[in-house]
């Protein structure tokens, strides 16, 4: 890493993490456009996922499920979506990157799009205007005025993204999401970013600040926003835009940029991240696999995992750490450290830099009473930016009042996160396991 990449990474961090702060205060986690109040997770040294607004709680999850929620039907589908971790034109540490493919809704006119981050800390597929092709015509979803569309901002950790909501059918694997509201980030359709949106931290419309061609939001909820987004405008999530003009606007659950797997019509309750450990200075690049859904095929049960049910409204568990419990705490892919709170680790910028590498424990436990120890550590992040290696099990870096289990929790462990309301055979999420 040259002198300049570095500063970008410390800088980068610096900005996340103050946002973390500032989203969870606002109800919402580390980074883009979380729905429903969760947390989620981008950027590019420091990455973190979307904040969002707590819709209305789901029903609870009883202690012994019912037939119906565990109900689940079987698919033999394809299911398997190869995803990587590897150098990126940014530079960027930790970047879960998948390929996807995008269809006008109802045709075999498509585009595959590689370098979009796959973020468990998010909700629905977002993509850069400019990594599409002019084919790709993909129909606008209508404002309530007459010749008006739809626009989001989407506020994450790390900064935000602008731009209309449009419909595709989305492909991945042997799975098929019909037309599925996305955003489309810097649709040179809309106008200018909002006011309010502007004012959100870092502006992340092109290639360089998001680091990469998009995102792939596959969180524990359906829709990004939910029932509130519904119900009433929102500051910072839809607009109705028309006479070159946006303004703050309600829409249907139905109509939100909605997390794509929970459109499949099998393997739709949740997926399963798998990578292989990695040594202790880091891998140049790793492979895993993406699995849709959770019990429904072989390849996807749950076996003998943990399962942590997070809370409904906003997807968060418990991280018991050096004697606080941090309740704003979730497990997020699109995040690329472990973030949280201490006060005798070193830092260098945002990210730790300890003498030696730490050897550390912590708690998850579910609302339920559920829990896991976790045993991580934390390298300094010095040496493993010097190592020209992009794939760590080990990078940390501070966050406020908050714990975000980020991509280094991923590496040598089988996740699962399984979508709100939908039967599994745990009973219905949100809910983690691994």
């Amino acid at each position: 890493m040259t002198h300049l990449e570095a500063l970008l990474e410390a800088c980068a961090l610096l900005l996340v993490t103050a946002l973390c702060s500032l989203l969870v205060a606002c109800g919402g986690g580390g980074g883009g456009s979380g729905g429903n109040g969760q947390a989620s997770g981008t950027t590019t040294a420091p990455i973190v996922s979307p904040a969002s607004t707590a819709s209305p709680a789901a029903p609870a999850q009883a202690n012994a499920p019912d037939s119906a929620s565990t109900a689940v039907v079987q698919s033999s589908s394809p299911n398997v979506q190869p995803i990587t971790v590897s150098r990126t034109a940014t530079g960027t540490r930790n970047m879960l990157q998948t390929s996807v493919t995008l269809c006008v809704p109802g045709t075999n006119t498509c585009q595959t799009v590689d370098g979009i981050q796959v973020d468990t800390g998010s909700h629905g597929l977002r993509v850069l205007a400019s990594a599409l092709d002019p084919t790709m015509a993909l129909p606008p979803v209508a404002g309530s005025a007459p010749g008006s569309a739809m626009a989001e901002c989407a506020v994450f950790g790390s900064g935000y993204t602008w731009g209309a909501v449009r419909q595709a059918d989305i492909r991945l694997a042997g799975q098929l999401a019909a037309s599925t509201s996305v955003q489309i980030i810097a649709d040179p359709t809309v106008p200018g970013v909002a006011q309010d949106c502007n004012q959100s931290g870092l502006s992340m419309l092109n290639a360089t600040t998001l680091r990469g061609n998009g995102i792939l939001g596959i969180g524990p909820f359906v829709a990004d926003c939910g029932a509130n987004c519904a119900n009433s405008p929102m500051p910072r999530w839809y607009y109705q835009c028309a006479a070159g003009a946006c303004a703050p606007s309600p829409l249907a659950v139905a109509q939100q940029v909605t997390n794509p797997v929970a459109n499949f019509a099998t393997d739709n309750n949740g997926v399963v991240i798998e990578l292989p450990d990695v040594p202790d200075n880091g891998a140049f690049s790793v492979a895993g696999t993406l699995t849709f859904g959770i019990g429904s095929q072989a390849n996807n049960a749950l076996g003998s995992a943990t399962v942590l049910a997070a809370d409904s409204a906003s997807a968060y568990v418990t991280t018991d750490f050096g004697g606080t419990s941090y309740g704003a705490s979730f497990i997020d892919s699109g995040s690329n450290g472990l973030f949280f709170p201490s006060t005798t680790l070193t830092r260098c910028g945002g990210w730790f830099c300890p003498a030696t590498t730490q050897s550390l424990s912590a708690t998850i436990r579910s609302p339920a009473g559920a829990q896991s120890m976790v045993n991580f550590s934390v390298a300094p992040s010095t040496s493993l930016f010097g190592s020209g290696n992009y794939a760590f099990d080990n990078l940390a870096g501070a966050s406020g009042n908050l714990f975000d289990w980020g991509l280094p929790f991923f590496f040598g462990r089988r996740v699962f996160t399984a979508f709100q309301e939908r039967a599994t055979p745990a009973g219905p999420g949100p809910y983690y396991a691994f």
